[in-house]
Order: C-alpha cells, then sequence, then structure tokens
C-alpha cells in the first residue's frame, strides 16, 4: 500500500544559516532526518556537514526504497553515506564529535494494513488510525523535556540565558562531550557515515489500515508540542491537517521570536531547523 504525500516542509531555524534538516518521499516510504549541528571545523563539501549527511542520507534512502524497501533501504543508504564521506572529507575526524550525525525517523507501509518505522534520535512520528487516538512513534517528548532541563542546568552554572546567541562558546566542552558518545560502546546510536549504524536503529511493527495518516517531524518542528505545550499529539496532527504545516511553521516561530533567549522556554537554540511530511495510507 503506497504511502500519498499529503504535506511537507523544511526551513531553517535561521534563515542566514544552513538548514540541517531534510526529508523524503518515495512510494510507500518516508523519512525525516535532522543533522546534529557541527562542533568543530567542516570536513565536507557543502552547507554544513550536518546537511550534508543528513541531505545525502534522505536521497540514497529514497534511491533504494523501491528495489529493498525499508530497512534494506537503511542498510543500503547507511554504506552509501559511509564511502561518500570517506572519499569526500578533507581529513578524517581528529575528534569523535566532528563526525557527522543525524536524527531519523522512517515508515513504510508492508502488506495490507501493515506500518514498519524505524528510527535513531529524537525525530518522531504520529499514526491517526481512522476512528482512534493518536499514537506516537518514537522519544522525541521525553528526550525535549531532558534536553530543556540541561539548558537549564548549563545556562545557570554560567550565568547566562539558555538560548541566546553568545553562548553557544559557554556551552560548547559538554556539547563536545556528549557528541562524543555517539555510536560508540554504551553511548547512543543515531544515524552516521558507518554502515553499523543500521544495527541499532529501533523499530516498530504498526497496524495501519487504509486511511491512516502519519506526520513524521524532527523534533525543531515537535517543539510546539513537545516544549512549547502548544498542542497534545493529537490536537497537532488535527492542526497540520486543518491548517497545513506551513501555518503550524508560522506560530512554531512567532513563539520563538516572543522568546529569543530561552528563558520561558528553556533551550539551546531560540529556533531550530524544522521538518514534518504528512502522508496518508491509500
Amino acid at each position: 500500500m503506497p504511502l500519498a504525500l499529503i504535506d511537507a516542509l523544511t526551513a531553517p531555524g535561521n534563515p542566514a544559516k544552513p538548514n540541517d534538516d531534510a526529508y523524503c518521499h518515495a512510494g510507500a516510504l518516508a523519512a525525516v532526518f535532522d543533522g546534529a549541528t557541527g562542533l568543530g571545523e567542516p570536513l565536507l563539501p557543502g552547507a554544513s556537514d550536518a546537511a550534508w549527511l543528513a541531505r545525502l542520507g534522505a536521497e540514497r534512502l529514497a534511491a533504494h526504497a523501491a528495489a529493498l524497501g525499508g530497512e534494506g533501504a537503511l542498510r543500503a543508504a547507511a554504506l552509501d553515506v559511509e564511502q561518500a564521506y570517506v572519499r569526500e572529507r578533507a581529513r578524517p575526524p581528529a575528534q569523535p564529535y566532528e563526525t557527522p550525525f543525524a536524527s531519523m525517523m522512517m515508515v513504510e507501509t508492508v502488506g495490507e494494513g501493515g506500518l514498519d518505522a524505524f528510527w535513531f534520535g529524537d525525530c518522531a512520528a504520529l499514526l491517526l488510525r481512522p476512528g482512534q487516538a493518536v499514537q506516537v512513534i518514537g522519544e522525541a517528548f521525553d528526550k525535549r523535556l531532558a534536553e530543556a532541563a540541561a539548558a537549564v542546568r548549563l545556562a545557570a552554572a554560567h550565568g547566562i540565558t539558555p538560548a541566546g546567541a553568545v553562548n553557544r562558546e559557554a556551552f560548547l566542552p559538554a556539547l563536545r562531550a556528549s557528541r562524543a558518545r555517539y555510536n560508540t560502546e554504551g553511548g547512543p546510536w543515531i544515524f552516521g557515515p558507518t554502515r553499523h549504524c543500521a544495527d541499532h536503529v529501533r523499530r516498530a511493527s504498526l497496524n495501519a489500515p487504509a486511511g491512516s495518516v502519519v506526520l513524521l517531524a524532527s523534533d525543531g518542528f515537535l517543539a510546539l508540542g513537545t516544549d512549547y505545550q502548544r498542542y497534545d499529539a493529537d490536537a497537532l496532527l488535527a492542526a497540520a491537517q486543518g491548517r497545513g504545516l506551513a501555518a503550524l511553521l508560522d506560530e512554531l516561530r512567532a513563539i520563538e521570536r516572543e522568546d529569543p533567549e530561552g528563558v520561558r522556554y528553556p533551550r539551546f537554540k531560540t529556533s531550530d531547523d524544522a521538518t514534518a511530511v504528512m502522508v496518508e495510507v491509500v
């Protein structure tokens, strides 16, 4: 059963900076990627290493979708990205935090009324079956609460506001230490330039009959619910269907403009890149 595209968007948190998100839709498969903001000197061509990873991951996933299906496409895409990373980087990373990474959420319809979900990090999907409540897939809601608490702790330790533009240097050592744990023994695994990341993807097999709607989103878009608590999962998907994703993005940015330093809503950046894809099982 294919996935019909209803709506999609991706937008940078700061128009003057690269958009490190990407998305793809190919037949029965859809995915969003959220590149982790770089914490060192860039190693790759393009706007940023995170953007390079997210866009190539989305491109290669879509390219393999029809022939290999969800898990096979993910494994092939990870291998393609690994090979391109070795080929295109200016040098090997000198520190673990220099390696680019991305969160990801991917869904694929299987058989009659089945949906497989695969994810890394804090992207998520909201699944609405006809006549039922929304089911949240992924850990974005819990992880964003933890990130807000971390922003508060670090800001208090340095006597600064959480999201102020001058705070990046103050937070950098802690962010680098956290990033260095990615894709290591005992650390969290997310999408990166190694084929082995596919061995650690989170997954779920779900029921999704025809007429089911799925909203896949990066944490920057989900902040409307997780950070700013304007919507619960049911209301967010209803608003996406009723008003469209662009209207929700406008609402998101208006909230962030009113709290630029993260005082009311603690976070590491005033605005994050935001990406969402809404599809229907047909």
